[in-house]
């Protein structure tokens, strides 16, 4: 289906840093989009990103500095505006326990990531992406660094914790615009990188499908002035925010731990929208060479199945099974065994005899389409051989 697809080993996240800031630096792209499942490393991955920006330099003391500094002062200059768990981590919650009335979320000003924040008063910023998103107001009062949320002539209300990451995101979003838009001396204008890490926790999707295209007609807009990596384990939201940006210079990548465990492999996925389909199969490869394989694997199977015959045209996921005769018994069996309402924190090993039908329905789908899995684990047999080459 595919040529033999090259993928580079880091052993190392600086090393994997180095080389996603080279695509923008030597590969002339604006955008970097990775598609990494939870527990692979995405937010630390984020920091080192982040890391690699901060410089150290001198200057000499100007109007506006502190009376009594030296008159060669060093600072510290960083390049990367970063998004993930951590600047959700910079609001916390005060729920005036004591009166039970006084409800705010308090804002860690001592962050640079709020650097100018005061001054800029992002009212008139923020408000125009949260209302697309919610239909809460708030009020940010300067001085005690707090967020008051009102809903009608309900105020001091605590939101939900959704819509607390929406309020969040949006903040965010308001920060990127005025990197984007500031002129030199002017706040956030020493913003190069923005790096984006699984914006849309707590989203159903349709604001998943919002958040991605809001973010990338901005990120369209900003791209000469500033680049940006974004990493996803949310398969709806990484197809959309491909597709939003394909025909700009755009890398994308699936990111996954080494088979010894030891580093990062950073596997190209050039114009494969549907990538991540391809790591749940290397998935479920993995699961039916090892036998450990839970009735919830079902439904997986069935989803990729329904996405091939999407992508090929096909009316029905059937036409995509094997061609081993038994493609009715296939049909039937996966339209039963996947109605199922199987919990993924809950998972239940199939019977012997559906692990056998479950092989059989794998390894034909496999036989007709060869993908070239990633490898997962070193059981994991490649129907295409993947080249791997160790990054210098």
């Amino acid at each position: 289906m595919s040529k033999q697809t090259k993928a580079l080993h880091y052993k190392t996240l600086p090393r994997l840093v180095a080389r996603l800031r080279d695509d923008f630096k030597s590969g002339g792209n604006d955008f970097v989009l990775l598609f990494a499942y939870n527990g692979t490393g995405k937010t630390r991955l984020s920091m080192a990103f982040k890391d690699a920006g901060k410089q150290t330099r001198k200057r000499p003391f100007r109007v506006g500095d502190h009376v009594g500094q030296p008159l060669t002062i060093t600072e510290t200059v960083r390049d990367t505006l970063y998004f993930n768990a951590y600047t959700e981590d910079l609001f916390h919650w005060d729920n005036d326990l004591k009166n039970d009335s006084q409800r705010v979320l308090r804002i860690n000003k001592d962050s640079h990531f709020f650097d100018g924040f005061r001054e800029l008063a992002l009212e008139e910023k923020i408000f125009p992406y949260l209302e697309r998103y919610s239909d809460f107001d708030f009020r940010i009062d300067y001085e005690a660094w707090t967020v008051s949320f009102s809903r009608g002539e309900v105020e001091h209300i605590k939101v939900s914790r959704g819509e607390e990451n929406i309020f969040i995101w949006c903040v965010f979003l308001a920060l990127v615009e005025l990197a984007i838009d500031a002129q030199p001396g002017q706040a956030y204008d020493w913003v190069k990188f923005l790096y984006i890490d699984d914006p849309i926790s707590s989203l159903d999707d349709n604001n998943a499908i919002a958040v991605a295209t809001d973010l990338a007609k901005l990120l369209r807009r900003g791209k000469d002035k500033v680049k940006t990596v974004i990493s996803s384990h949310h398969g709806l939201f990484f197809n959309v925010m491909f597709n939003e940006l394909k025909k700009q210079q755009t890398k994308s990548y699936f990111l996954y731990k080494a088979r010894d465990g030891e580093g990062h492999t950073l596997r190209a996925t050039t114009d494969t929208p549907f990538f991540h389909h391809v790591a749940m199969l290397g998935e479920l490869q993995t699961a039916s060479l090892s036998g450990a394989l839970y009735t919830h694997h079902f439904n997986t199977l069935r989803s990729i199945l329904e996405k091939t015959a999407n992508f090929f045209g096909h009316d029905d996921f059937s036409q995509c099974l094997g061609s081993s005769g038994d493609e009715g018994l296939h049909a039937r069996a996966l339209n039963l065994l996947s109605h199922g309402k199987y919990s993924l924190y809950e998972p239940r090993e199939m019977l012997d005899d559906n692990k056998t039908l479950f092989r059989e329905i794998l390894d034909g789908f496999l036989a007709r389409y060869a993908f070239a899995l990633p490898e997962f684990a070193p059981a994991v047999a490649q129907v295409q051989p993947v080249a791997v080459e160790v990054a210098p």
